[in-house]
This record gives C-alpha cells, structure tokens and sequence, in this order.
C-alpha cells in the first residue's frame, strides 16, 4: 500500500516554509559588537589568516562541514531527464540526508546545462566554498568523463553517488552472502542487467574486491555486450565478453549472482530456478524491481535477495553510504575519496550487519532482523552506521595517504554519536516551529 497521497507529497513539500531546506547562522548577531565581527571589520581578521594560510579555511570557515549536491537533472532516479530546474526538489532531499544521516550541511547547485565541459568549468570554480562535490543524476556516459576530470583537477572529494553508492551497499552485501553461501568471491559467475553510470560503477567494484572480469555478463537493451558488437562505449566495452553466449535466460544458467539495474520484470522465476546454489539476486530497479521479492523466494527459498524497496528485506539503500562516506572524507580533510576508502565502508557495512539489531531499530520494521539471507545489509536507521563507516572511510584515508590531518579513531567514533545526537535535536526544535504535522 502507497505510504502517503500524491497530495500529501505535494504538501510536504510546500507547506509553511517553502522546499525542505533553510541556512540558519550559528553564531549570535544581535548586538553591534555581534555585527562588528560577523562582517565589517572583523571579518578581515579570518580573511587575512586564511590569505596566508589557506588551511586555515578549515577553522574559520564552514567548508569542512559543507558538500555541494551538484546535478544537471538529466538522469534523476525513475524519472529521466527532467532537467535541472524539476531535479531540485531531490537535490534539496539528498541535502536532508546529509544532514539528519551525517550532520553535514549542503548547498544543491542545479546547473541547467548538459555540456559536460561546462559544468566541469563550473564546480572547478566552486572549489573554495566546500569540502567535498557530490555529484548527483547526471546522464552516463557523461558521468563518467564529467567526475574523472573533476577528481584530476581539483584537490577536494568528488564523489558521483549514483555510481559509488550502489557499489558499496551491494558490496557489502556480497561480502556477507558469500559467507552465508560459502562461496568465493573469484568464483562467481555475475550476470548484470543494465550497463548505466551505476551498473559500470558496480561491476568495477565487485573486481576490485575479487570478482574475475571473464566472469562477468553485462546485457544493455541490446543484448549481452561483447567483442562482436559494434559501437559500445569504452565503459560498455570494459565488460565485453570475447563472444555472444546468448540471451539474458541463457547466460542466467549456472550464475552465482545477478544485478539488476535495468527495469521491472526483466527476470522471471524459471531464470532464478536456473541459476547456482544459493544465488545472490540484487534486483535494484526502482520503484519496482526485476523480479520481486516474493517471486524470487518462491522460486528458489534458498537465494539471498535485495532489492531498493523499504518494504522488503536487504535494502540497497544508497544512505547507508555516502552521508558516513563524506562524513569520514571531510573529518580527515581528504583529497580525495579512493578505492581503499570504498572498500573500508563496504567491509564496515558487512560488519555491522552480523552485530545484534537494536531494539530501537528493529521496531521500525516488521520482519525480523538477524544476519542471515534475510539480512546481509544493515538498516540505515542504526545509528552505528555512521560510527563505523565515518571511522573506517577516515582509517583509510590516513592510510593511504590522502587525509591532510589525523585523528585518533577511537575517541573520533564517541564523538560522531555524541555529533549526531545533538544534531537531531537542533534540527527538531527548528522543524516544530513551524508547527507542521505530517
């Protein structure tokens, strides 16, 4: 049953203060002296600092606790290219996550142009405002080219959410279903359905943990990508097999594991019937997946399946990763948001899905949750997401080298929950002003 009214939606989004964002200062002005120091003449003191060493924007600014949603609109989830102007409303709701997952702040910056020069132009040129650059529903294969060159040419994070994010869930659910399956990872066979921003981005990951490229079966609307074809694009062509092996039922046969990220109903239950012993199925098209939950356990009991929807068990959930993510990347000042720090926070993630289920947690949902088939990837409502993913993305960074400060991680994960905690609550008593009941 539908959770809310098309109405409802639109009045959430409209009543009392318009959108679901606003900029509140965090130090007082009311008084001359107030006024003095927030801006002329006082201001100049952080000025000066910062023009003589540019660090010092860190601690007397708020760019290290401020990321830029950046997008284009030209491929926002389930609704397409819609265009910068309509894709605001999710921007303004991914600046919400942000902040309620990870208390950090966002400013949406929804550029109406599809040239992917000219936005690169343009967030190179917001560099000295934030800490890091998400960017959101930009249309493949611009993506790709789009956040390369950003992460070349500019020294804080640039992280692409639709393609990283979906890595890292479903990592972190393939780290745990090969423990439950007993398998290894370098002998799955990996049929994927789609061959978007997301699905290369994954399927780059799962090599990355183990996963062997021959293995792997990609099919776009055309059919499995393979050295016959003509005109693929470089990230098509990555995952080319050497040869046709047929339709996406043929190839179904025998496969560990199948990733949608394509459409609804691409997959039926004899092609789950068909598949290995104990297959992973992570059917991600949304609002409605390949193959539905229910029909995937009817047809095989035995196979460990997520999906995008709340309603069922392991949601892959992009807000299991990117608020923590960043959380982590900012934290330590990082450069950059690397391989070594997406793997950190998929292998945390797995962890945390085998720690007991707080009380608190499970009573927001009707199944029950234990680490098992049905539970693989944790929820995102346990606050100890944050604690464990901000603290192992930050571990990494140091390790590899792309933090410029460091920090002590046990006393830093006390304070992401004592930071979190304390968030909510400022961010409750600005909510109940205005008075709004939904």
């Amino acid at each position: 049953m539908p959770l809310f009214t098309k109405e409802e939606a639109l009045d959430y989004h409209s009543k009392g203060r318009k959108g679901k964002v606003e900029v509140i200062p965090v130090k007082p002005c009311s008084t001359q002296k107030h006024l003095s120091m927030a801006y002329s003449p006082g201001v100049a003191q952080p000025c000066l600092a910062i023009k003589d060493d540019p660090s010092l924007s860190y601690e007397y600014t708020s760019r290290g606790n401020l990321v830029a949603v950046v997008s284009n609109g030209t491929a926002v989830l389930g609704l397409g290219n819609i265009g910068a102007l309509a894709g605001k409303p999710v921007m303004e709701g991914k600046g919400v996550l942000f902040k309620m997952f990870a208390d950090i702040d966002v400013y949406d910056i929804n550029l109406a142009t599809e040239d992917p020069d000219r936005l690169i132009d343009c967030v190179k040129l917001l560099e000295p405002t934030f800490g890091g650059i998400n960017l959101e529903d930009i249309k493949a294969p611009e993506c790709f080219y789009i956040e390369d060159t950003l992460k070349e040419q500019m020294n804080i994070p640039v992280f692409h959410d639709d393609q990283h994010g979906t890595a890292i869930i479903s990592g972190a659910g393939i780290i745990n279903a090969l423990d439950i399956a007993g398998k290894k990872i370098e002998d799955l066979k990996v049929v994927v359905s789609g061959a978007g921003a997301s699905a290369c981005a994954c399927t780059r990951f799962y090599i990355s943990m183990g996963v062997k490229k021959e293995n792997v079966y990609m099919f776009d609307s055309r059919g499995l990508i393979h050295a016959g074809r003509d005109n693929l694009t470089p990230q098509k062509a990555e995952f080319a097999q050497d040869k046709d092996y047929g339709t996406l039922a043929d190839v179904m046969q025998g496969a560990d594991m199948f990733l949608g990220l394509s459409t609804k109903g691409v997959v039926t239950q004899d092609m789950v019937r068909s598949m290995a012993d104990k297959p992973i199925i992570f059917a991600c098209a949304n609002p409605d997946p390949e193959i539905t939950y229910d029909d995937a356990k009817a047809a095989r009991p035995d196979c460990i399946i997520g999906t995008g929807r709340s309603d069922y068990p392991n949601q892959i959930n992009n807000v299991l990763g990117f608020p923590s993510i960043f959380r982590g990347a900012l934290d330590t000042r990082a450069s950059a948001i690397n391989e070594e720090m997406k793997l950190a926070a998929a292998k945390a993630l797995a962890d945390l899905a085998k720690e007991p289920v707080l009380d608190s947690v499970q009573a927001l949902y009707s199944h029950k949750m234990v680490f098992g088939t049905d539970y693989v990837i944790p929820s995102p409502f346990d606050p100890r997401v944050l604690q464990n993913v901000a603290a192992a993305v930050a571990k990494a960074a140091m390790d590899s080298g792309v933090a410029t400060v460091n920090i002590d991680i046990d006393s830093y994960k006390k304070s992401l929950s004592d930071r979190l905690g304390e968030a909510k609550k400022r961010i409750a008593c600005v909510v109940d002003n205005y008075g709004l009941d939904f």
